[in-house]
């Protein structure tokens, strides 16, 4: 799942992140992870090398080309499959090329400027991404008027909203059983299937995409699933992260969301630690957290330095030392 994009972020840019995954999947079959490395990298790779350049409209044709291989992958299981047809992922994706940042999101994930204020020494939160969740009025809204002959295209169910009563993001990879009139059909589990014929795509794989040049007091970008958001603030997260050793930044973003869960359960973070993975999806969200520092040098091109160190922690795969950066010191893997 690593190789396609982490080959085309070597091409383009070599970042130093600590990266670290506290990852499982809900009731519904979807996972909510930051990348798409294989399918998404592959494409992107591919479509560079046409247009020899990086640009929004090559990142469009990635996703698209991310959702059409997984709609492929679906077709061919259906028979044997079928609930993978309710299995989908957000999916967002960092990319920085020539001094420029993109960013593009489906679903809820959110990426996060850390941005020193020279004259202050602060260091502020700027959010670089746009999130596809209902719980979103102006989301909801959307929703609403590209179906206006649905009254019930959102739901507020148990004082959540939901598209159809059934998921909360509007747009995905996946979750084909809301986009493909023949995957919202027997076998497929009746809690997904709709109750009328389903006449056109209701969710969406078309990502929000934005540019950002980037500048030499840009510090760090904070790439996150929902899981860490719900329990701290894009400045409490730029905080944590800018107050601390960068070793490990991610990790601590991590326990630091893990113990606000604890503590909104009025139980202790060791307690909580110690209840199985998938019975601790119903006291927290997954959470899955990326820091990349950004090297001011290298982005003002005054540096022949060919690529930072790195650091690299994600849970239950290891990473060759020189998938990232040859020339830098090898990456750190592992898990807790």
């Amino acid at each position: 799942m690593l190789s396609g994009l982490m080959n085309f972020l070597r091409a383009c840019f070599r970042p130093k992140s600590d990266q670290y995954s506290h990852t499982s999947l809900d009731t519904g079959g979807r996972q909510d992870g930051l990348l798409w490395y294989k399918d998404t990298g592959q494409h992107v790779n591919g479509f560079t090398s046409e247009q020899q350049t990086m640009s929004v409209d090559v990142i469009r044709k990635a996703y698209q080309a991310t959702e059409e291989g997984f709609l492929s992958l679906v077709t061919k299981q259906w028979p044997m499959k079928p609930q993978i047809a309710a299995v989908g992922s957000c999916c967002l994706v960092g990319v920085i090329c020539g001094g420029t940042l993109y960013v593009a999101n489906l679903g809820d994930s959110r990426a996060v400027l850390g941005r020193a204020v020279k004259a202050t020494g602060e260091v502020l939160a700027i959010q670089l991404s746009a999130e596809h969740n209902v719980c979103i009025e102006s989301v909801r809204q959307e929703l609403q008027s590209l179906h206006p002959d649905d009254s019930q295209i959102v739901v507020l169910k148990h004082n959540v909203w939901r598209v159809k009563g059934l998921i909360q993001v509007s747009r995905s990879i996946g979750d084909v059983y809301l986009k493909k009139a023949e995957f919202n059909s027997e076998p497929l589990y009746s809690k997904f299937r709709l109750r009328e014929p389903l006449k056109r795509p209701i969710l969406s794989a078309d990502p929000s995409i934005s540019v950002h040049q980037l500048q030499p007091h840009d510090q760090f970008v904070i790439f996150a699933s929902d899981g860490l958001w719900e329990h701290l603030s894009n400045q409490e997260a730029v905080d944590i992260v800018q107050n601390h050793p960068r070793s490990g930044s991610a990790r601590r973003l991590v326990k630091t969301a893990l113990k606000e869960a604890a503590n909104k359960r009025e139980m202790r973070y060791s307690d909580l630690k110690k209840i199985d993975r998938g019975v601790r999806r119903h006291f927290h969200d997954d959470i899955t957290v990326i820091v990349v520092f950004l090297d001011s040098n290298l982005m003002s091109g005054a540096s022949s330095v060919k690529g930072p160190n790195l650091s690299v922690k994600r849970g239950g795969v290891s990473l060759r030392p020189n998938i990232l950066a040859p020339c830098a010191t090898p990456t750190e893997a592992g898990s807790t």
